[in-house]
Order: structure tokens, then sequence, then C-alpha cells
């Protein structure tokens, strides 16, 4: 029992958990700005992928994985157009259309490494992204060993989630998004351009989870494998209700559930009596009991799902 209790209650348990939750705050805070402009946005998971392959993809062909980074925001970014074409323009069932887009991705990037690289299974490795160290911080107790050391896009990551909140709450663009979900025909009558804020909301939501698939990709591995963001995109909505369409509440949320995904890959080196599936099981379950929880006391933007025509 100490032996379990210790590994829980460990600093390096807690620095997994950072890692961890990277790319998972990232798409939840794209969640957010997707939905708190009115479109559920199932389709985090296959944004994250295919930000997963495109970053192995650009640093494959060049050597650079920044170009990696950039290639993977865009495929994001572009997946999250093709996302909103269908749900904006063409009146798609949200959550049908995010099925369908994950679907599509897995089967996309399978076949794409077949070609390009002769398996089904994993890329050849590429250059990643090395871990930086932040003079000062790094020599803070306790500290200096969660935040000291990390991948770059850590921090980026931290920054995006501030970021985000800040133009999500504090400016003129975060109302026009809030307003668009909650009340599109009031928006309608100020003359906010619906749709063109819709676009941009989950374009963006896009470019954030392709962001988030890179780092799983080159941040923390140097090579891309099939079905890489293994629910993670799920996990992300999940954060995103629990933190209440909320990029900080997304964060915290992500911390929980990668907390927990950090403390069954420990467990299992532990030999502890319990069947490894089981323990392996221990972040989805959180998941869906949190997510069961959350759905029951939040209150989602009022047009959430909902199709709506300007000037009608």
């Amino acid at each position: 029992m100490n032996d379990v209790i210790s590994t829980i209650f460990n600093i390096n348990t807690l620095a997994a958990a950072i890692r961890m939750a990277t790319p998972i705050a990232l798409a939840a805070m794209g969640g957010a700005f997707s939905e708190r402009s009115g479109i559920i946005n199932i389709g985090l998971e296959g944004m994250i992928l295919i930000g997963a392959f495109a970053g192995v993809l650009g640093s494959f062909y060049t050597g650079s994985p920044w170009f990696g980074v950039f290639l993977a925001m865009v495929a994001g970014g572009l997946l999250g157009a093709i996302f909103a074409l269908f749900t904006i323009k063409f009146k798609a069932d949200h959550v049908v259309a995010g099925v369908g887009l994950n679907i599509l991705t897995l089967g996309f990037t399978t076949w794409l490494m077949q070609i390009l690289w002769g398996s089904r299974g994993t890329s050849p490795n590429v250059n990643g992204l090395k871990e930086i160290s932040i003079p000062v911080l790094k020599d803070i107790p306790v500290i200096g060993k969660l935040l000291g050391t990390q991948s770059p896009l850590v921090y980026l990551m931290f920054i995006l989630v501030f970021s985000g909140w800040v133009l999500l709450f504090k400016t003129p663009l975060g109302l026009r998004i809030r307003i668009t979900g909650e009340h599109p025909e009031a928006a309608d009558t100020l003359g906010i351009n619906i749709k063109g804020i819709q676009y941009f909301s989950v374009i963006l939501s896009g470019i954030l989870s392709g962001l988030g698939g890179v780092y799983l990709s080159l941040g923390h591995l140097n090579w891309f494998s099939m079905n890489m963001s293994a629910g993670r995109g799920y996990m992300a909505l999940a954060a995103n209700i629990f933190g209440q369409w909320n990029p900080l509440g997304g964060l915290a949320a992500s911390f929980l559930f990668s907390f927990t995904d950090a403390i069954q890959m420990r467990l299992q080196s532990l030999n502890i009596g319990i069947a490894s599936e089981l323990i392996q099981m221990l972040p989805y379950l959180l998941t869906i009991v949190v997510l069961a929880g959350a759905v029951v006391r939040s209150r989602p933007p009022e047009a959430l799902g909902k199709h709506y025509e300007t000037g009608k």
C-alpha cells in the first residue's frame, strides 16, 4: 500500500501529468471556442490525429520539427474548415459530421502511412522537438522539477490557454463568439456576422487541436503511429464540458484526466494484484463519471447544436 501511495503522490507523476495534459488542454480550448459559437465539435479526435500525422510528415521531408508544428496547425485548421463547411453551410448534424470526420481521419492517415512509408503501424523516426530549460525556474525546488525543463509546446500550451481565456472573456471578439452561441438572433440584430464568427471559431478549434496532436508525435515522441490520438479528443470534449466551456476550466479538467492516466501507467509497473487491463481503464472510467456528473450540472450555450440562418 505504501508503494501505491508513494507512486500516486510523487513529483514524477505530477510532472508526467503536466506533459500528458498538454494535447488534451489544447484541444479542450479548441472545443470551447467552437462550442461557445454554437458548433458541437465531436471532431476534436480527428483534428488531433491529423495534427500528429502532419507534424511527422513535415519533419520527415524537411528535417525541421518546427516546420512540422506549422504543418500540423495548417492541417488542423483545414480539417476544421471542412467540418465548418459541413455544419454551417450544409447544415449537417454536428455530432454525425464530427464522428464521420474522426473515422475519415483515422482511415486517411493509415492509408497515407502505407502509401508514403509502406507501413500501417508506425512511421519512421523523425526529428522531434527538444526539451528546453528555463533559467531560474529550473532551480526552484519542486516547481523546477515540474516546470523547469519541458517541451516548448508545454510552455506554449500555458501561454495559449491564458491567452484564449483573455480572448474569450475580455475582448469584443470573445463577446461576439459567446453571444453567437447563446443568442444568434440577438447577435444577428446587432449586425454580427454569425457565420463568419462560427467559421473563425471552428477553424481556430482545428488549429489548436492540430497543435495538441503534434505534441504527441514531435513533442513527446519522434514518430507517428496509427490512431495515435487514442481517445484524447473525447477526453478533451469531456474536459471542455467539465470546465464549463472555459479554457482555464478545461486546463484544470485536463490535469485531472492526465493525472489519472499517469497514475495508471505507474501502477502497472507495480505488482499490486490487479489486472493491468482494469488499471488501464482508470482514466476512461473517470472521463465517463466526470462527464455524466458534469452534464447534469452544466449549462451549455443556449444555441449549441442548433442551425441558424441569418435574417430568418
